[in-house]
């Protein structure tokens, strides 16, 4: 069931259970009185620890995620031979700044959304497909000296 028939049903399934408060909340013992279902013992979960602050170079590493999953895209459908080495380039930079799982989900997505933005565009190599690479690398390159030469590495 999709849609507002899967919440109306939903709703209507809540107003039962909230018009008969022991409908699946209390028990019934065998001498006929109502008492609470006991808990079962729940073992304290420790809280993951805090995330910390995103780095002064996080928007421009982003950016560059998002160049590379446009260029894993392009180069791969204009059949260049360095089409390999982005993929490789982005395993490489989750290893070395994927530091925590939302920070990974982050890089991760950043060159998700640079990979579909063109496969969802281009089916062929065209002219302008190739420019697109042309300026994706020049950009690239200069978001990865812009990082290297502030922030080192």
């Amino acid at each position: 069931m999709k849609g507002r028939g899967a919440g109306i049903a939903v709703l209507c399934g809540l107003a039962v259970l909230m018009a008969v408060p022991e409908a699946g909340f209390a028990q019934q013992s065998r001498g006929g009185s109502s008492r609470a279902a006991p808990k079962p013992a729940e073992k304290e979960k420790e809280p993951p620890p805090p995330e910390p602050p995103p780095a002064p170079y996080d928007r421009d590493l982003l950016r560059l995620s998002e160049v590379i999953g446009s260029l894993a895209f392009l180069r791969d459908l204009c059949a260049a031979p360095d089409a390999a080495e982005w993929p490789a380039r982005m395993k490489a930079l989750m290893e070395a700044e994927g530091v925590t799982p939302s920070r990974r989900d982050r890089l991760a997505g950043a060159y998700n959304r640079g990979y579909r933005g063109y496969s969802l565009t281009y089916r062929v190599c065209t002219p302008a497909a190739n420019e697109a690479a042309a300026r994706y690398v020049a950009e690239g390159e200069r978001l990865s000296h812009a990082l290297a030469s502030r922030f080192g590495g």
